[in-house]
């Protein structure tokens, strides 16, 4: 089996915790450009119910369109620019296993 490195690139990111956190969003009483309200018509997905996998009500998330399709943000991860400025999000564990700030 062949390996890969991954190369080392500096990255934009930003910790998303609501509507408005992400500098391209504009003010948080408005819906964000990178970051827009989560809706889901499901009753599953209703505004008061729990996402497991967080601990947060459903209302709290964002939804954000990637290049590999939509995905649900959660308070807390990171949104990350990408190399052709695409935006997608990072769970804070896998985030800091993977990235380092840069000084200098």
């Amino acid at each position: 089996m062949a390996r890969y490195r991954k190369r080392p690139v500096e990255i934009e990111a930003h910790q998303w915790h609501q509507n408005g956190d992400h500098p391209q969003d504009g003010p948080a009483d408005r819906e964000g450009k990178v970051v827009r309200y989560f809706r889901r018509p499901e009753p599953e997905y209703s505004g008061q119910l729990t996402h497991e996998p967080c601990g947060r009500i459903w209302h709290d998330h964002g939804w954000i369109d990637t290049l590999e399709g939509g995905h649900t943000v959660c308070p807390g991860d990171w949104i990350i620019t990408g190399v052709q400025g695409e935006f997608y999000p990072c769970k804070p564990a896998i985030f800091a296993a993977t990235y380092e700030a840069v000084t200098g």
